[in-house]
């Protein structure tokens, strides 16, 4: 599905008093992310907001977590994709859920009973995302140290994950929905803050101290 984002958040989930997100920046000229924000691309040719479909605008509102979902295909190639139409559904099992894209080659590796990993982004790791959303030529894999388990390759990068299999997959819309068993859990530090998406831009959340 590839994609398709400094105000901060309180701990029940609003944003803070300053009215949200700015417009003021982006990566500095070493291609690190500066806690502004960043449109991924522009195009002069672009549709006119008024002849938008409503229901992506609406979707565009809605601050969404980075994520990198990697497995592995039939013949054990890693694959990865940037994700951020994701949900944890808590529960016995707690199931992770997400919307991806149906040619992806994700999508072809994710049949059920098949293992992936989800990996949570930092908001230092902007580019990161755009290498697995296929905005970089080349396999994105080749950049990253990583390893091989048993639910897929681990990006070491990248300190929260979790490792799923997965139980269920429909059309949703343009995008196919993947259900997948949350079988275990690695939880990371909290520094930097998380990597969130918001109306086509890059952004950072922090908790209101």
């Amino acid at each position: 599905m590839g994609f398709d984002d400094t105000g901060g958040f309180d701990d029940t989930g609003g944003f803070d008093d300053t009215g949200g997100f700015d417009d003021t920046g982006g990566f500095d000229d070493t291609g690190g992310f500066d806690d502004t924000v960043q449109r991924i691309g522009s195009d002069p040719f672009a549709t006119p907001d008024a002849q938008r479909d409503p229901a992506r605008r609406l979707r565009g509102r809605l601050a969404a977590p980075v994520t990198v979902w990697t497995a592995v295909d039939a013949d054990g190639a890693a694959v990865g994709l940037t994700v951020s139409s994701v949900h944890v559904a808590e529960g016995a099992p707690a199931e992770m859920v997400g919307v991806i894209g149906p040619l992806s080659d994700l999508a072809e590796a994710l049949g059920v009973g098949r293992r992936f990993v989800v990996h949570l982004l930092a908001s230092d790791q902007a580019r990161l995302a755009e290498q697995f959303a296929g905005r970089f030529p080349g396999d994105p894999f080749a950049e990253q140290a990583w390893a091989a388990s048993a639910w897929g390759p681990t990006l070491e990068r990248l300190g929260t994950r979790a490792s799923c299999t997965v139980t269920g997959r429909q059309p949703l819309g343009y995008g196919l929905l993947v259900r997948g068993r949350i079988d275990g859990v690695v939880l990371g530090g909290e520094r930097p803050g998380p990597l969130v998406h918001y109306r086509g831009r890059y952004a950072t959340a922090a908790a209101r101290r």
